[in-house]
């Protein structure tokens, strides 16, 4: 099945965004946030996760990074949220527990349409390049909410925090990858409630 595709544009005063995501890609992105470690981190989530991904951020840089990256978590939420459609026949869990390095993290998504996110883990450094680490959580957190997801991310070991933020966010895209793949054993929605 493909054409699980859409692209969401998001304006504010701090922010103008547009994301294009396709679900059913093959990994090939186009990222500028204006944030150089940023796009890199969103390069690999669309490598790793099979997304082709589009992301264009005009953001309020000269304040700092907080707005442009929690509000693209934001809208690729919002994207992954509508081209996943009505969500029939997807498996709704996925999980990964990916090593980089000295550096060990899991994660664990579940598509069951109520937000919850959870984050156990630290950085030692306040900034890797011009990447303020405290967003992590913020652009994760932003993510879960928008896209209506349960998200979990436990970073296990690690010591260099460019191998755990990098980590986290291929962890995230290897499990969303297999959340929302198909198995054909799933005639409808994997819910007892017939909806997610």
């Amino acid at each position: 099945m493909s054409g699980r595709v859409a692209t969401v544009e998001r304006n504010t005063k701090e922010t103008r965004i547009k994301v294009s995501i396709n679900l059913d890609g093959s990994g090939k992105s186009v990222i500028s946030t204006g944030i150089g470690f940023f796009d890199h981190m969103l390069e690999g989530f669309a490598r790793h996760g099979f997304f082709d991904l589009n992301v264009s951020v005009d953001g309020d840089l000269n304040v700092d990074g907080h707005h442009t990256v929690e509000d693209t978590g934001i809208v690729l939420g919002q994207a992954v949220l509508k081209a996943l459609g009505d969500k029939k026949g997807i498996k709704r869990y996925g999980s990964m527990i990916l090593p980089m390095d000295e550096t060990l993290v899991m994660s664990a998504v579940d598509l069951c349409g109520r937000p919850c996110f959870v984050m156990d883990g630290a950085f030692s450094s306040p900034m890797v390049g011009e990447f303020d680490t405290q967003l992590v959580r913020e652009f994760f957190y932003a993510v879960s909410y928008s896209a209506a997801m349960n998200l979990h991310l436990g970073i296990i070991t690690g010591i260099n925090d460019h191998h755990k933020i990098e980590a986290l966010f291929k962890a995230f895209a290897k499990a969303l990858d297999e959340a929302v793949s198909f198995d054909p054993r799933i005639t409808d929605v994997l819910s007892t409630k017939g909806a997610l």
